[in-house]
């Protein structure tokens, strides 16, 4: 004799009612995110649904509802963030953020492209030649140019394919970490160069760089030193002082400015860099330039074919659409890190003032507060950036990490601060809008 209790016969009826896999499938909404995710995760989405239903945890009618809100927007896990900490170039946010016309641009790459191809002949053609093209024609002292992956590896193939195992001459002062525990003097040790260092932390001279000079010199190295400073009795040498020593000067400028930029006077540019007589000048594409990750390398025609005919360059290459977005931000209009970085500070506290109010409306405990911004990514140390942001009570932060869209700020004497200088003004609503969602 089988006995159910009411409550047992309740769940199996319960259970009974979760909508079968297929049926689940079928539903309009599961069924465009297969087509544009794939059956995969939506299938994964619709089992952790079901699941929770027989546990109890959600109505059987609500399993649909619940696959199609736990779906991510795409396929990556990435989620776009509302950048703002106050830092332009923000390493751990990917540093520079795309222009529209740079995103247009990887869009129309990521289908079938000329990238190596002369339609007007049909034969092969030189890789991503456009985007050299702009390079040469934003930096007139460069006869040539070349792009691989990141900065970093546009300095390794510059001393592999220059140096090979003989010397690079390098300052003391100049031996510097870079960032994630990699170190300049590891990372060229690595390409099987020798390392002749001279001078001291403080003071290197071109006297010292001359002793220096011999027949196993592959080249002499100029680090700019862009995350510190070292102030006080001080010594280095400039590029006009090593150009007229026999040997070639590689440049590592580290923040990719191409032209010099009167807000940042201290800060290389490739231009003037090439210009006072350096051979070589290597960069990075998603500093300062507010383009996407790569590493650019500019100057001597020679040299620059020297490093794009040794065969760690086809291992270092960049893809079209890296090429279509460095093309789209060298020829289109500013990117978003140069307009963040000429804001207006009564503009950015004009805009301030307006969300806090708004915020304060709706029982938030917000107000408008001046702020000092900064560049970031290894670039302009020391200089600060007059901004202004909203400040909040500091348990938002963490909340506002975890809410849709994602907002990073930083916490600053008990306070959460949201800063506006990397915020451009079409998200101040998306911002407002996430910190209410926080606060309810």
């Amino acid at each position: 004799m089988h006995d159910d209790t009411p409550a047992d016969g309740a769940a199996r009826d319960g259970r009974r009612r979760i909508p079968r896999t297929d049926a689940l499938l079928a539903d309009p909404r599961l069924a465009e995110a297969a087509r544009r995710l794939g059956r995969r995760p939506v299938k994964a989405a619709v089992a952790a649904a079901q699941r929770r239903a027989r546990a109890g945890e959600i109505p059987p009618e609500a399993v649909a509802d619940e696959a199609a809100a736990t779906l991510p927007p795409t396929a990556a896990a990435l989620r776009p963030v509302i950048n703002a900490t106050g830092v332009l170039l923000h390493t751990n946010l990917g540093r520079a953020p795309l222009s529209a016309a740079a995103r247009a641009a990887v869009a129309a790459a990521s289908g079938v492209t000329d990238v190596e191809l002369d339609l007007a002949t049909g034969a092969r053609a030189r890789r991503g030649r456009s985007a050299l093209d702009a390079l040469r024609e934003r930096v007139p002292a460069a006869e040539d140019a070349h792009v691989v992956g990141n900065g970093a590896a546009a300095l390794v193939l510059a001393a592999t394919a220059l140096a090979g195992d003989r010397e690079i001459i390098i300052s003391r002062g100049e031996l510097v970490e870079i960032g994630d525990g990699f170190r300049i003097p590891e990372l060229l040790a690595a390409t099987g160069a020798r390392l002749r260092e001279v001078g001291t932390t403080n003071r290197t001279s071109p006297d010292d760089y001359a002793a220096a000079v011999g027949p196993g010199t592959g080249f002499i190295l100029k680090i700019h030193p862009s995350n510190f400073r070292v102030t006080g009795f001080t010594r280095s040498a400039g590029i006009a002082e090593l150009a007229g020593l026999g040997v070639p000067v590689v440049a590592d400028i580290g923040s990719g400015l191409l032209e010099p930029e009167p807000l940042l006077p201290d800060e290389p540019d490739a231009q003037t860099t090439l210009a006072s007589g350096a051979g070589l000048v290597t960069a990075s594409g998603d500093k300062l330039l507010g383009g996407p990750q790569c590493g650019i390398v500019l100057g001597r025609a020679d040299l620059v074919r020297t490093l794009a005919r040794h065969p760690l360059a086809r291992a270092l290459r960049v893809g079209k659409m890296t090429l279509a977005a460095l093309e789209a931000t060298l020829r289109g209009p500013a990117a978003p890190t140069t307009e963040a970085l000429h804001a207006d500070p009564s503009e950015l506290r004009e805009r301030a003032e307006k969300l806090a109010a708004a915020l304060t409306e709706h029982g938030v405990d917000a107000s408008a507060v001046g702020s000092a911004a900064a560049v970031g990514g290894g670039g302009a140390p020391g200089v600060v950036l007059p901004s202004a942001a909203v400040s909040l009570p500091a348990h938002c932060a963490a909340r506002l990490r975890l809410g849709d869209p994602v907002v990073m700020g930083r916490v600053e004497n008990g306070r959460c601060l949201l800063d506006l200088r990397a915020v451009p003004p079409e998200d101040d609503a998306a911002l407002a809008a996430a910190v209410r969602a926080v606060h309810e």
